[in-house]
């Protein structure tokens, strides 16, 4: 039996001995780059991430043993780096290049596929070619720092002080650090920036001031012989300091003002950018100073590795999400926050109004199926039905917001922030971590019995209206309008017989980008100041009078979000199924409400002849189905409130645990008012004081 050869594996010093030794085959490569990658690759790790250290005691054995290659490779290393210059990618690598969101998350997406090549004169095309692994900077980093300050002294580096001659590091790290300088002079300036933070109007811009002493420092150091650094005790670099911190303080305002102003994508983007910026400066700035001998290796050492971590990072997606899409959402949840707070019942009389509340939303819900049925008997194009049947759940969503009903399963989204907002609070308290959730725990019994009320009235409200409407329309006109697709209602809420858990899923989804329509059409007219703008239209107050466009005003700012966040929500419901038969997808939507009313239609159209075993999986199925909607809907909106407001998921186990210890306590709370009056108060509290900030 013959067994195959395994090709032999390379080691540091093999590699260092073949290429380096008297023959110098290192001259001879057609691409000099590619020995550094080659040698790179030895040394990087299969799994960056678990590996807890990378040692290369090896490399710096061999290379103290063998003074020739030692030398032979300083002088590659040396000949590969010398004259590259660094300055645009130091200035631009991993901050966001453009406000336009959508542009810079496909840019990044496609060098990840595509890298980005710049001119071979570049260091970044060094660092392309040799560090072009994202986990490249997660192993560089693992390397013990004494390993690399005596890789550093064998391969006789100098300091990136010795000058600052064009192309030099230090010349670079300068030019760099007023390319950034300037670029955050510019964008500070722009109108939509300076909106955010009326109390900047009549001072000095930070900016400008911070550009101008960086600019005196540049020269400090470049106008000298020698010793071109300063040190930490330099007055301009004091004043440095001091103005740099007065920028992040605008910024940070400018951010802290978006519940004030609202903010736009473009404005986000815009501070987001500056406060990157900002960053970059922050870690650049300490290279330029030297209080100790051994500051000027360190600094040296210290550039060399940001430049390996910003060229493993400057194309990363999902940070640039994050981080772009944290305070908008954290807008919109806010808002949402406010809105959810009328959708938890404290009293026995708010209970009971909620219960009527949804009385009444079970009622024109019942009505839309009715309508709906109709509607599917209308000969037209699947496109038809699909605006036929969007039309009809918006116009009635919409009837139920103005009226002041309410449908059961739009609250999760709503209240999951308002609860967010309390635990906002209890984190902040001392003590036992599932103790000082208790007024959350409180709060949360209030949201579920909350719901389980305005469960219970959609349901019974939607089934006799429209067992109701149906026997009307038979009695009228002889006619049973659901004779010929009873078998469809009644099977499509069965959960074994049908996907209905898979389509309440969807309704779920549905249910949360309804609450964060709300929340971004709230945000982007408070950011536009619409309702100002409404209140002072010199046409309508010349035509309606002052009085009658206040009001218009008031009120579109009260329910236009609510307004467009229903009639969107209905699109969505109306036209799934449409576009699941388009792409050949077995696409609905199944709505708890919606599911009671199509069950009273699917027994009358039955003629009541449906068998048991159909009825009961009906029935089991309406449950279903609402549990299904309250769960995606809640969960969704809850991971996005946590994420806006930065909070771990594994403060999850305590509050479960909080909960737990409530539901022990006081099970019926959960169902119906039963808490004292201290402690109804004490959540209230939580929740109003952090609505009003």
């Amino acid at each position: 039996m013959k067994f195959k050869k395994s090709k032999p594996q390379i080691t540091i010093t093999s590699f260092l001995s073949h290429y380096f030794d008297e023959a110098q085959l290192w001259t001879q490569t057609q691409d000099e780059i590619e020995l550094l990658v080659q040698l790179v690759s030895i040394i990087r790790p299969k799994n960056a991430k678990l590996t807890a250290r990378i040692d290369i005691y090896e490399l710096l054995d061999f290379l103290k043993k063998h003074d020739f290659i030692r030398l032979q490779f300083s002088y590659y290393i040396k000949h590969l780096l010398h004259h590259k210059e660094f300055n645009k990618f130091l200035s631009d690598a991993g901050i966001l290049q453009d406000v336009d969101f959508i542009f810079e998350v496909r840019k990044r997406l496609f060098a990840k596929f595509l890298p980005f090549q710049p001119n071979k004169e570049s260091l970044e095309y060094v660092l392309n070619q040799v560090f072009y692994l994202n986990t490249d900077s997660i192993w560089v980093n693992k390397i013990p720092i004494d390993q690399i300050e005596e890789l550093y002294d064998l391969l006789l580096f100098g300091t990136i002080y010795d000058s600052v001659e064009e192309d030099s590091p230090l010349s670079e790290l300068l030019l760099s650090m007023s390319i950034i300088t300037q670029r955050i002079s510019g964008r500070a300036m722009e109108t939509a920036v300076i909106k955010m933070v009326p109390e900047y109007d009549n001072l000095e811009s930070p900016f400008a001031a911070f550009e101008k002493e960086l600019h005196q420092i540049d020269e400090n150091i470049r106008g000298v012989d020698r010793d071109h650094f300063i040190s930490s005790a330099d007055l301009y670099y004091k004043q440095l300091l001091i103005l740099h911190k007065q920028c992040i303080d605008f910024v940070e305002k400018a951010f802290a003002n978006t519940s004030k102003y609202g903010i736009s994508l473009r404005v986000n983007q815009n501070l987001l950018r500056i406060r990157q910026q900002l960053h970059r400066l922050k870690v650049l700035m300490p290279l330029l100073v030297v209080d100790f001998e051994e500051n000027k290796k360190n600094n040296g050492i210290q550039l060399a590795l940001k430049l390996i971590k910003y060229n493993c990072y400057k194309n990363d997606v999902r940070g640039l999400i994050s981080e772009s899409t944290q305070l908008l959402s954290y807008e919109v949840t806010q808002h949402t926050a406010k809105t959810g707070e009328k959708y938890i019942t404290e009293s026995k009389s708010e209970y009971f109004k909620m219960f009527k509340a949804a009385l009444g939303g079970g009622l024109i819900v019942g009505i839309l199926c009715i309508i709906k049925v109709l509607l599917g008997k209308v000969e037209t194009s699947d496109f038809g039905h699909a605006f036929l049947y969007s039309m009809n759940y918006s116009l009635g969503f919409i009837a139920i917001y103005l009226c002041g009903f309410t449908l059961a399963t739009k609250q999760p989204a709503m209240t999951a922030s308002a609860l967010i907002s309390a635990l906002e609070k209890g984190m902040k308290k001392q003590g036992n971590p599932s103790e000082k959730h208790n007024a959350f725990a409180v709060l949360f019994a209030r949201v579920f019995r909350s719901q389980f009320i305005a469960f219970v009235g959609n349901v019974i409200m939607a089934f006799p209206v429209s067992l109701l409407g149906i026997w009307l329309i038979d009695y009228a006109l002889e006619y049973n309008i659901a004779a010929s697709k009873w078998t469809k209602l009644l099977t499509d809420l069965s959960p074994i017989l049908s996907p209905a858990i898979f389509h309440a899923a969807i309704a779920g989804v549905f249910l949360f980008l309804s609450g964060i329509i709300s929340g971004s059409i709230a945000n982007r007219d408070k950011h536009g100041h619409v309702y100002y703008r409404i209140q002072e239209h010199p046409l309508l107050k010349k035509s309606f009078g002052r009085v009658k466009t206040k009001k218009f005003a008031d009120l579109y700012e009260k329910k236009w979000a609510g307004v467009i966040s229903n009639f969107w929500f209905g699109v969505f419901m109306g036209s799934t199924a449409s576009i699941g038969l388009f792409f050949g997808l077995n696409l609905d939507i199944r709505h708890i409400t919606f599911a009671s009313g199509n069950m009273a239609l699917g027994l009358y159209g039955g003629d009541w002849m449906a068998s048991l075993d159909l009825i009961i999986w009906s029935i089991v199925g309406i449950g279903v189905i609402g549990l299904v909607n309250f769960l995606v809907s809640f969960a969704l909106s809850l991971g996005l409130a946590f994420r806006s407001r930065n909070i771990p998921l594994l403060e999850v186990r305590f509050i479960v645990s909080s909960i737990w210890k409530h539901f022990k306590n006081k099970p019926m709370s959960f169902f119906f008012p039963s808490e004292s009056k201290v402690k109804t108060e004490t959540a209230t509290t939580y929740l109003a004081s952090d609505l009003k900030k």
